[in-house]
């Protein structure tokens, strides 16, 4: 998890100058890909326990789900669910104990600025995250008989899916980078939890009491899901209020993030 483990050269050429902004950001992209592939419990949460929510509630056709099916309903709350597991949880809980074991500090003495590393952080996770979707997507295919509905648009998935990581990494950044490894691994877990419960994942808002609809349709977790149900034609809606939401928390979180992270 050693910041050294990064090629000096991915950073600054051997004659002192500091590397092109892109090549930067792809060596700190690339150097999150492995580290996540190397923490068990973060794939756990990232790719488990989505798919067993999946399996579980997509299979029953318990839920009160109104017109459309379990499956249909549950899907696209999965998705949403593994992109705050990656973007939240895993990411914000990772660089919460990389700030505290000093990792950060080391690579604020590098030519990475805090903007390359929340950008290079994010762009890792969006990563993760189109593999889990295509692993929910063909679970759901394979194992409950799922097909995209007749109004599917992928242009609007896609969308929904760089909105909410953007959100949800600027989220655990932004916790990561200001609070201690501790209170980000409490408050992280804790909004995971919020999120299955009110934000529209496996049950639709509006059955939930009338403080918390209002409440969670504010939120990104509920607009994510919302947008992913269009975008995979479970429901016949606009897409542009949920994705123009997803649009404003992402571009607020994240500048948070870039502005406020310290290194130590």
């Amino acid at each position: 998890m050693s910041a050294s483990q990064l090629s000096a050269d991915d950073l600054a050429p051997g004659d002192g100058r500091a590397a092109p902004t892109g090549r930067i950001v792809l060596a700190l992209t690339v150097h999150e890909l492995r580290l996540a592939g190397r923490r068990g419990e973060s794939l756990l949460a990232t790719f488990i326990v989505p798919a067993a929510i999946l399996l579980f509630f997509g299979g029953l056709g318990v839920l009160p789900t109104g017109t459309a099916t379990a499956v249909d309903f549950v899907l696209p709350g999965t998705m949403a669910l593994a992109v705050i597991a990656a973007s939240l949880v895993a990411l914000g809980i990772a660089t919460g104990y990389e700030r505290a074991y000093g990792v950060l500090k080391r690579l604020g003495g590098s030519p990475a600025s805090r903007g390359m590393v929340v950008t290079a952080k994010t762009l890792a996770t969006l990563v993760i995250e189109v593999v889990q979707a295509a692993l929910l997507i063909v679970l759901a295919s394979v194992v409950l008989g799922w097909r995209p509905g007749a109004d599917a648009r992928i242009a609007v998935v896609v969308a929904a899916l760089v909105l909410g990581t953007a959100a949800f990494a600027g989220l655990g950044l932004l916790l990561a980078g200001t609070l201690r490894a501790e209170a980000t691994l409490a408050l992280t877990n804790g909004l995971f939890l919020a999120s299955l419960l009110v934000g529209g994942i496996v049950v639709p808002v509006s059955r939930l009491p009338e403080p918390l609809t209002a409440l969670a349709r504010a939120l990104p977790g509920a607009a994510l899901a919302d947008a992913l149900r269009i975008g995979l034609g479970a429901i016949a809606a606009d897409p542009t209020p949920p994705l123009l939401l997803l649009a404003g928390w992402a571009v607020l979180l994240v500048t948070a993030a870039a502005s406020r992270f310290r290194w130590d």
